[in-house]
């Protein structure tokens, strides 16, 4: 499996733990289609799309090297911290969804710069703002399922979105 396939597996797997980890906070008859469109969306995306990335002649591929490391190290660090102190000094555990969402959302800016990959600044502010929302909604009492919509499911769609974006046909 070369880099650019890796990638989309990486992204369109997260995208599928996204929605699946925080649909249960729906209704079934909106949880139950959204899951299965998250399976279907993961199968299209991580695993069946064998098109080549547009990109592929002019960006360097991704390395899962040294800079890359230190970014999920940072990004698994930031998450342990901030759900001890979202779940131990505030006592709100919706707002944990929104503290996921927020730190892959910034994790997606030093993976832009490790991989000289600027467009992946988009995903990472959209990801973020997600979660600054849903910590905002959870901290202000709103229910989980708005907390999960936000801050999950969409962080998820988002991940979709940006592995189809990436594997789209380039205008001649």
């Amino acid at each position: 499996m070369n880099r650019v396939r890796a990638t989309r597996l990486i992204g369109s797997s997260f995208g599928l733990v996204f929605v699946q980890a925080n649909a249960g906070a729906l209704p079934e008859p909106v949880s139950i289609p959204l899951r299965v469109l998250a399976v279907a969306a993961f199968l299209f995306l991580g695993l069946f799309n064998r098109r080549p990335a547009p990109e592929a002649a002019t960006a360097p591929a991704p390395r899962f090297g040294g800079r890359y490391w230190l970014v999920a190290a940072a990004e698994v660090v930031g998450i342990a911290a901030g759900l001890a102190v979202i779940n131990k000094a505030f006592h709100t555990p919706t707002a944990t969804v929104g503290w996921i969402a927020f730190v892959v959302g910034v994790h997606f800016f030093g993976l832009a710069t490790a991989w000289s990959r600027p467009q992946l600044r988009v995903l990472g502010g959209s990801m973020a703002a997600c979660g600054a929302i849903g910590m905002t909604l959870a901290f202000l009492g709103a229910p989980a399922a708005a907390v999960s919509t936000v801050a999950g499911i969409l962080p998820g769609v988002f991940l979709f979105a940006s592995v189809w974006w990436s594997s789209r046909p380039q205008p001649s």
